[in-house]
């Protein structure tokens, strides 16, 4: 009698959140060395704005790569090269941070924050490069933003009681639903400060950045009413409306600044969101983090390379030396 031996089993499949993670990463050294070569030549040409705007995306993908580095990764370069031109370069650039905002949507919590903001940074920086190359930034790839629902609801429409939401065995929250309405809250109080500095700040603007400040403040009133919306879903209790915030005096005199800073703050707040939250509140705050970017970085501020996320760079890992340009990989979720 024969014996046939078992099959082994079949290898677990890598977690989705892992997957995104690597082509993350792997992209981000894809861009790293093309914009390293791309510096190298801009400066050799006579062209140092040109170079230090490419220095400066190097340093950010530098960040990024480290932050989406593990302990131990040794990553390895492809044989293919990246991107040979600034106009790629800022295409490339484009679509890698689509990547990451859309492979947010799906990933674990952390994971998703850093997604979220290495995509939001990599929007803010093809927009960059597009400008040094002559592209038009509606010619880059663009992020299709996931769709909110289509009303907003209230706390009786999402089964709230005055002791929790309906269905729980004591009727309270579960400890996610918990910190998610709480961070849904700050949320919502991070745009109420931004919604009353606009305010202050729009009759101390020159005409030109006040036209700017008014437009910013209706989006500031539309995300504070979706804000409170999801903190519904939650059954969040929100705390009312408080008549003033304190504005120093630093405000005051440089308002642009002041705008700056305040935008800056909300952005870890809707980190938070993306971190603790499911559709459609995490697909709300990936587009507010993104937006929210894009406004800090129009008033002069600094997003950071990782928006939503605060990083100690003395902590990240050490990125290896790497050969020659690696090549672009897709998102995990088209494999």
């Amino acid at each position: 009698m024969a014996l046939i031996p078992r099959q082994p089993p079949a290898p677990a499949e890598t977690p989705f959140s892992e997957r995104a993670r690597a082509a993350a990463l792997a992209d981000a050294l894809v861009l790293r060395a093309a914009g390293l070569e791309m510096a190298g030549a801009a400066a050799g040409d006579g062209g140092p704005g040109t170079a230090a705007a490419l220095d400066k995306t190097v340093t950010l993908l530098t960040t990024q790569a480290r932050a989406l580095m593990l302990p131990g990764d040794t990553p390895s370069a492809p044989a293919t090269t990246g991107p040979a031109s600034l106009s790629e370069l800022a295409t490339d650039l484009a679509a890698s941070g689509a990547t990451r905002l859309t492979d947010a949507l799906e990933a674990d919590g952390g994971m998703a924050r850093l997604l979220a903001g290495t995509g939001a940074a990599q929007l803010l920086a093809a927009g960059e490069v597009a400008a040094l190359a002559g592209v038009p930034a509606d010619e880059l790839p663009g992020w299709q933003e996931p769709a909110g629902p289509s009303a907003q609801p209230s706390p009786a429409a999402a089964g709230c009681t005055s002791t929790g939401p309906s269905g729980g065995a004591d009727g309270e929250h579960d400890d996610e639903g918990v910190r998610l309405g709480a961070a849904l809250t700050a949320a919502l109080d991070a745009e109420l400060q931004a919604v009353y500095g606009y305010q202050a700040a729009l009759s101390r603007l020159d005409p030109a950045a006040a036209v700017q400040a008014s437009s910013l403040l209706a989006e500031h009133l539309d995300l504070a009413d979706e804000a409170e919306a999801y903190a519904a879903m939650q059954c969040a209790t929100v705390p009312p409306t408080p008549p003033g915030y304190v504005l120093d005096a630093a405000f005051l005199g440089a308002p642009a600044e002041g705008l700056a800073r305040l935008e800056s703050g909300t952005l870890t707040a809707f980190g938070d969101v993306v971190a603790l939250g499911a559709a459609p509140a995490r697909g709300w705050a990936v587009s507010a983090l993104v937006a929210a970017a894009w406004r800090t970085a129009s008033w002069g501020g600094d997003p950071g390379p990782v928006p939503g996320l605060t990083l100690d760079e003395s902590q990240l890992p050490a990125l290896p030396d790497m050969p020659e340009s690696p090549a672009a990989t897709t998102s995990p979720a088209a494999t």
